[in-house]
């Protein structure tokens, strides 16, 4: 659509020298290269969250199974017309992360994003890259994660790989110590763990009213969770909006020692000056 006239718009400048430094790490959560390159001069600690599927659907723009069975399908007409995805009635609580890496279903496709994962940090030498699980229902799935990470030359542990696990389902929170067993930190994934811990569809709009981060019922198990992990020697991050939207919330993350704050780009240098208060309130 080209709409004629100039939109309205307004331009700030920023001195990043004016932007204190914070012991809380806050970082920038991406979805495309492009975005790194363009928001890397942020006063930021690094990229907190890099969205893998993005990067697929926007810049790779064909499904991992797709290459697999590319052989196999004669045409371009017969490649559009293949669905590798089930339809569910439910996909937030359906077959999403961990589930469909070790499942026969998508275990080639997973085997494909580890090759990818494997040469980021070995030949191209980005051996800071850290592997973050996400939606990991139980003990028994962690390890079948990581062991299938490890056939596919992914190993916990060796070239210094950490694998942290996205805490998005209540199960997380109450068995922490023993995904801390499993995994070298936690990310937690605040609109899963809302929609799970109050029961309110994240897509709702007619339940949008019952839907916040900043109920005391998911405060109390983040509270646990940072509490449990530090116990553990494992650090706690976050990746979302809900610290830039709701101060308050930011604040009540400092306040109970969380380890980093992943951002979109836009809001770090505010949260930034959000959280520097908070720190020096104590």
């Amino acid at each position: 659509m080209i709409y004629q006239g100039i939109l309205e718009y307004e331009e700030s400048e920023l001195n990043l020298e004016e932007i204190p430094q914070t012991k809380t790490q806050i970082m920038m959560n991406v979805a495309s290269p492009d975005a790194a390159f363009r928001w890397w001069r942020l006063p930021c600690e690094g990229i907190g969250l890099a969205r893998m599927e993005f990067i697929i659907n926007n810049v790779i723009k064909i499904h991992p199974m797709a290459l697999i069975h590319w052989d196999e399908l004669e045409d371009e007409d017969a490649r559009q017309q293949i669905q590798f995805e089930p339809k569910e009635a439910n996909p937030m609580l359906g077959f999403r992360g961990a589930s469909r890496y070790y499942s026969d279903r998508y275990r080639e496709g997973f085997a494909l994003e580890c090759r990818a994962l494997k040469r980021v940090r070995e030949e191209i030498g980005f051996n800071n890259v850290i592997i973050m699980i996400p939606f990991c229902r139980t003990l028994d799935e962690a390890d079948k994660v990581l062991h299938v990470l490890a056939e596919n030359g992914l190993k916990r542990g060796e070239n210094e790989l950490e694998v942290y696990v996205m805490c998005e389902i209540p199960s997380n929170v109450e068995l922490a110590e023993e995904f801390s067993e499993r995994f070298d930190g936690f990310s937690i994934g605040s609109n899963d763990l809302t929609q799970l811990v109050l029961g309110v569809d994240r897509d709702s709009g007619d339940l949008s009213h019952l839907f916040d981060e900043r109920n005391l019922a998911l405060k109390k198990m983040i509270l646990r969770l940072i509490k449990t992990a530090h116990q553990c020697d494992r650090k706690v991050g976050i990746c979302g909006q809900a610290p830039s939207d709701h101060p308050d919330f930011a604040a009540f993350l400092v306040e109970a020692g969380i380890d980093s704050i992943s951002l979109n780009p836009d809001s770090v240098s505010q949260v930034k000056q959000q959280v520097a208060q908070q720190e020096d309130k104590g």
